[in-house]
C-alpha cells in the first residue's frame, strides 16, 4: 500500500513539472495584465506604461496596465499574491509597497514569501534639498548649522511612513540632530513650503527639486544613493559626506505571484534584459530620473530582502509603529 502510494505522489509530482514546463513552452497566449499600485501619472504608473509598451512588442501579447489604488499600494500588492500564478497577472512592484509598508502596517501579504521577483526596471535616489535661508552649500555645512539651532528647523515629507519620511528621519539619526517633522499630503505641497521656506529641508526625487534650482530658492546638496547621480554629478552623496554606509533608493521592479512556473519567469527576465539593451528606452527611463537596472531574478529578490531591513532601521528612527 505504501509503494502504491509513494508510486502515486511520485507521479503526481512529475505531471505537474511536466504542465509547468508545457505552460511555460507556449507562454503567453493571451494578454497579460500589468498591475500598478498608484494612480496614472506618476513615476511607478510612467515606467509600467514604457515596459508594457516594450513587453508587447517582444512577447506577441499585449501587455495591459491597470492600476488598482488604495491602502498606500496594499491593494494591487494582495491582488496580484493571490492571483494564478501563471504568467498572466504582473505587479509592478514599487519599494514603499514591498519594503515599507509591510514594516510599518498590517499587510494581507508577504513581500517575500508571495512574490516571485523577476527584474528590477530601475531605481532612483533622494535628494536632499533645502531653502536658501540656510547657510550650507554641503551637507557637514548643514550638519554644523543645525546642530547650533537644536529644535528650530522643520523638515518636510510627503505624509507620515513616506519614502520622504523615512529618509531624513534615518538621516537626523545618524547625524544627531533635532528637526521637527511636517507631514503633506503628498511631494507638492511639501516642495511649495520648502519654496517658501515654511520648512528648511526636504528629502525628494530628483525630478520634483531639480527644476527648481535655477531658481534660487533652493539648494540640493546632498544624494542619497551609494553613487552620485548621473544628473547631479558635482553633489556629493550622503555617504561620502560623513555617513559612510548610508543609502537609501526606491525602485520599480517586476514581480509575478509565488510558485509562477520557472520558465515563465525566465522568458519575462530575458525580455527585460533585451529591453534594457535598447539605448532609446535607457533614455526614457533616465529622463524621469530613473537609473536603469534590468538584473536577474536572484539580484532582484537580495534587493527585496536588504531594503526590508534597511526600512525596518528607518521606521525605528522616525519611530513608527506597527498599526
Amino acid at each position: 500500500m505504501r509503494f502504491l502510494i509513494s508510486l502515486a505522489l511520485a507521479t503526481l509530482v512529475q505531471l505537474f513539472g511536466l504542465h509547468h514546463m508545457a505552460l511555460a513552452q507556449d507562454w503567453p497566449v493571451r494578454p497579460i495584465k500589468l498591475i500598478v499600485p498608484f494612480a496614472a501619472g506618476g513615476n511607478t504608473d510612467s515606467i509600467a506604461r514604457l515596459v508594457s509598451e516594450r513587453l508587447t512588442n517582444s512577447l506577441g501579447q499585449p501587455v495591459v496596465v491597470e492600476n488598482r489604488l488604495g491602502a498606500g499600494g496594499g491593494i494591487a500588492a494582495e491582488f496580484v499574491a493571490k492571483a494564478t500564478p501563471d504568467g498572466y497577472t504582473l505587479l509592478m512592484a514599487a519599494m514603499p509597497v514591498m519594503a515599507i509598508l509591510p514594516v510599518i502596517s498590517k499587510t494581507n501579504y508577504d513581500p517575500i514569501r508571495d512574490f516571485q521577483p523577476i527584474s528590477n526596471i530601475g531605481s532612483n535616489p533622494f535628494v536632499m534639498g533645502v531653502h536658501k535661508s540656510i547657510p550650507a552649500n554641503n551637507v557637514q555645512e548643514f550638519v554644523s548649522f543645525v546642530k547650533k539651532n537644536p529644535g528650530k528647523f522643520n523638515f518636510a515629507s510627503g505624509g507620515s511612513g513616506s519614502v520622504s519620511h523615512l529618509t531624513p528621519a534615518l538621516f537626523l539619526k545618524r547625524a544627531d540632530l533635532d528637526m521637527t517633522h511636517i507631514a503633506y499630503k503628498g511631494g507638492a505641497p511639501a516642495v511649495a513650503d520648502l519654496l517658501s521656506g515654511n520648512v528648511q529641508m526636504y528629502f525628494g526625487n530628483l525630478s520634483e527639486l531639480q527644476p527648481h534650482v535655477s531658481g534660487g530658492l533652493i539648494k540640493i546638496i546632498g544624494v542619497s544613493s551609494e553613487r552620485r547621480a548621473s544628473q547631479l554629478p558635482s553633489v556629493p552623496t550622503i555617504a561620502e559626506s560623513g555617513y559612510p554606509g548610508f543609502k537609501t533608493v526606491t525602485w520599480n521592479g517586476l514581480m509575478a505571484p509565488a510558485n509562477t512556473p520557472q520558465g515563465v519567469v525566465q522568458k519575462l527576465s530575458d525580455a527585460v534584459k533585451d529591453m534594457m539593451s535598447s539605448e532609446a528606452t535607457r533614455q526614457r527611463l533616465l529622463s524621469l530620473g530613473v537609473d536603469p537596472i534590468g538584473n536577474a531574478p536572484k539580484e532582484f529578490a537580495d534587493t527585496v530582502k536588504l531594503d526590508i531591513t534597511i526600512w525596518s532601521e528607518a521606521a525605528k528612527a522616525a519611530n513608527l509603529k506597527m498599526e
